[in-house]
């Protein structure tokens, strides 16, 4: 049943490809649009941002909650499956990779505090800033201990601060309405081209998509890290 399946998609994968218009050759209105008016209207200098985070907010807003109750549903299962009985003690043993994690932590978060910083003003944002920010802290797994990344990575913590992310989001197209205007409808004015206050209330549902999505990959990765390496480190301590 598997392999008819697999054959019908590819068929229509590959029927997608061939419709595709040529190289450079972009056929869409919507996107000619945005180029022209964008940049005036909103002072964003990055087309993209001013688009998920403005002129379809509102699309952003349902991914926003799509990956707050995926990441959800994956802690429910893996929390009702883990058995949890004491830490386990996995340190890292070479001391090259303990060097260079260690030194590139600091740059990894610096790097997805810039990509959210300026995510409307250089290519960038909160999704992918998001996901920088959780590799970072990722890798103080990779380059110390379980122990050591458990401690970091408290669900107390991350649980409130997806919460936090997805609610922030809400809670500025809230604050529009308030005002008498319409939902995530930007009150806070355009700013100055170029800067990180450009935008107006983009920045805000910027920073609030990257503390949703970075509290989100670091709760996935704790739960994936505590069903699978942990008991593995238990059974070779004792």
């Amino acid at each position: 049943m598997f392999l008819p399946a697999l054959g019908g998609l590819a068929g229509l994968l590959a029927w997608s490809v061939t419709g595709l218009p040529g190289f450079g050759h972009y056929r869409g209105p919507y996107g000619d649009v945005l180029n022209r008016i964008a940049v005036p209207e909103r002072h964003t200098t990055n087309v993209v941002g001013a688009t998920v985070f403005d002129f379809r907010g509102l699309d952003t807003l349902g991914e926003e909650f799509i990956l707050l109750a995926a990441v959800v549903g994956v802690l429910l299962l893996l929390r009702g499956e883990t058995e949890r009985s004491g830490e386990p003690v996995t340190r890292v043993r070479s001391e090259a990779v303990r060097l260079v994690g260690v030194l590139a932590i600091g740059p990894a978060i610096l790097v997805g505090l810039w990509l959210v910083a300026f995510g409307y003003v250089t290519p960038g944002g909160g999704f992918q800033g998001g996901v920088a920010l959780a590799g970072g802290l990722l890798l103080l797994y990779v380059t110390s201990s379980y122990r050591s990344w458990h401690r970091m990575t408290r669900e107390r913590l991350f649980d409130p601060l997806e919460g936090l992310g997805a609610g922030g989001y809400v809670c500025v197209g809230l604050a529009a309405l308030a005002t008498g205007s319409a939902f995530l409808e930007n009150v806070l004015g355009a700013g100055r081209t170029g800067t990180i206050w450009s935008g107006g209330s983009i920045g805000l549902l910027n920073w609030a998509s990257a503390l949703e999505v970075a509290a989100a990959n670091v709760l996935l990765y704790a739960e994936f890290l505590e069903a699978y390496v942990a008991p593995v480190a238990r059974r070779v301590r004792t």
